[in-house]
């Protein structure tokens, strides 16, 4: 079928077999492609462009849901077949998504690794575009107590206060934390200011009696472990 000039697919003008609304109600949504679903939120194409041309389009410009998590609002409502209405709606669901990602991370999981400290936060972390740190506060057992966020911008030493480092951790009188910030340029590689910070930290832990168990340092798909690697850990 060649299409004219100002003709647009809807959802429900896609043959039976290609409709998302129909497959997710059949299969479930986990048998649809990430394509499908941005569809059915977008609802609708654009001239010479039908909803799931124009879903396949942005996943492939923005390379995935974490490169449209990330771009700016106003910068998407430009993008030609989009506008408010549609920039607003992929939004919310992306911030719905991330918030479904926090639920429950509280409820009393158990640490055994930093991969586990990374499976709760680098999904979220790796796409902040400051710099935000970040205690993860520890029972006896290493079971999560509470996330707590320290700092939102530049992570040195001349603006980190040991103090509120320690603040929930002693309120809730936790035994030990771990202490996590990001990169926003997307590389986790420590620098010689997180090197120093960390010491900082983990001297005033001892003070404390709170155990600093890591510093994680988590970039866009990557973390690092600042005690596996020895940096600001006594060896």
């Amino acid at each position: 079928m060649t299409t004219t000039a100002g003709y647009h697919l809807r959802l429900r003008e896609l043959p039976p077999t290609s409709q998302p609304r129909e497959r997710l109600r059949d299969l479930g949504p986990a048998a649809l492609s990430d394509t499908e679903l941005l569809a059915i939120l977008l609802r609708v194409g654009v001239s010479g462009t039908n909803v799931l041309q124009l879903a396949q389009e942005l996943l492939s410009e923005y390379r995935g849901w974490s490169g449209l998590l990330r771009v700016d609002y106003h910068e998407l409502c430009k993008r030609r077949g989009l506008g408010e209405a549609k920039t607003a709606a992929l939004k919310a669901a992306l911030e719905i998504g991330r918030r479904l990602l926090a639920t429950g991370i509280e409820e009393r999981t158990q640490i055994r690794s930093p991969a586990d400290v990374a499976a709760l936060l680098m999904l979220e972390m790796g796409h902040l575009e400051q710099e935000h740190l970040r205690t993860v506060l520890l029972d006896t057992k290493n079971r999560v107590q509470q996330i707590a966020t320290v700092y939102i911008g530049s992570v040195n030493s001349a603006q980190i206060r040991v103090g509120e480092v320690f603040r929930e951790a002693v309120r809730r009188t936790s035994a030990a934390l771990i202490v996590v910030h990001n990169h926003p340029s997307g590389d986790p590689n420590p620098s010689p200011e997180d090197i120093l910070v960390t010491r900082q930290i983990v001297e005033a832990g001892k003070l404390l009696d709170v155990d600093v168990l890591d510093h994680l340092v988590i970039g866009r798909g990557r973390y690092v472990s600042m005690r596996e690697r020895g940096l600001g850990f006594p060896t």
